[in-house]
């Protein structure tokens, strides 16, 4: 009886935490394209999120690249029965390069954020365009597809 009471009390648990970790606690995963590398969400509400990137750039001279957005999350903008939601919001960016010359920007980041239901994971798509404010002012895109999951 034990076995079955501490069983079900896991479960219950495990169930839980996966219907939370659509829109709270925090996720770590990959994201491909410019960067290329990890990726990591930390929900503040049920519609806004930190985002954060690190990883390698492709542009020329690159060594890394870190960025941080503030994320707001339309849920239900779509006819769907699916957990898709816009994604929109400001952040930052710093790339470093070998030359010394690392670059400082600013960024909006907007994407799609798709929770499959029952999972502890997101797949998400975004892009953003950057304007570079340091040491010169230079425009570009960043954007990528990724996976992220949610740890309890």
């Amino acid at each position: 009886m034990n076995k079955f009471l501490v069983k079900s009390i896991l479960t219950l648990l495990l169930l839980s935490g996966v219907s939370i970790a659509q829109s709270s606690g925090f996720a770590l995963g990959i994201i491909a394209g410019e960067p290329t590398g990890i990726s990591a969400k930390y929900w503040t509400t049920t519609t806004t999120a930190f985002d954060f990137g690190l990883g390698y750039s492709f542009e020329r001279n690159s060594r890394m690249h870190l960025h941080a957005d503030y994320l707001f999350h339309a849920r239900n903008i779509f006819n769907t029965t699916e957990n898709v939601s816009l994604h929109y919001g400001p952040g930052g960016r710093i790339r470093l390069v070998e030359d010394g010359k690392s670059r400082l920007g600013i960024r909006f980041d907007v994407g799609l954020t798709w929770i499959p239901k029952n999972s502890p994971v997101d797949v998400f798509l975004e892009i953003a365009p950057l304007l570079d404010i340091i040491p010169e002012t230079d425009f570009s895109f960043n954007g990528g597809i990724g996976v992220r999951y949610y740890f309890l």
